[in-house]
């Protein structure tokens, strides 16, 4: 298997489908990604990877191909659990390491922490992280209790 193409922009995530015994729910989720949330059509901008190499991709082997330049903040997977839960919520993985950036030792998310985001508010986390308008934690803070960002109060 080929490794995953990093987009040279770092501007742009990857969202990689490891999942295809559900074709229809990637189908929904597609459109629901591809759907403008805001009144100003904000979009996540997202480099789809929808290939069966990438089927069964774990969390573990993105992390090990993940780049160091160009940087990229953050990533997605669209795994088993993102199709077949009721809202479809995708992987998120943090790609920076923030505890390397605070003074304190411990504080801020590591590299490869996690949370899933509902569709309709990957373009929030995409965007934010990208350009650093905020950080992992900003979000991270604010997922429900299942592990689920669903958007800010």
């Amino acid at each position: 298997m080929t490794e995953p193409i990093w987009p040279q922009n770092s501007d742009i995530s990857l969202l990689i489908r490891t999942d295809y015994s559900h074709p229809q729910e990637w189908t929904r989720m597609k459109a629901a990604i591809a759907e403008p949330q805001t009144d100003d059509g904000f979009l996540p901008n997202v480099e789809l990877l929808d290939d069966r190499a990438f089927e069964g991709f774990p969390l573990s082997r993105l992390l090990d191909t993940a780049p160091e330049t160009p940087w990229h903040p953050v990533a997605f997977l669209v795994d088993t659990l993102s199709l077949t839960h009721p809202e479809l919520p995708i992987l998120a993985i943090n790609l920076n390491n923030d505890d390397e950036e605070e003074d304190e030792p411990g504080e801020g998310s590591p590299f490869g922490a996690t949370f899933r985001v509902v569709p309709s508010e990957l373009w929030s986390v995409q965007n934010n992280l990208s350009i650093a308008n905020m950080n992992w934690e900003e979000f991270a803070e604010t997922v429900d209790q299942d592990g689920i960002f669903r958007g800010f109060p």
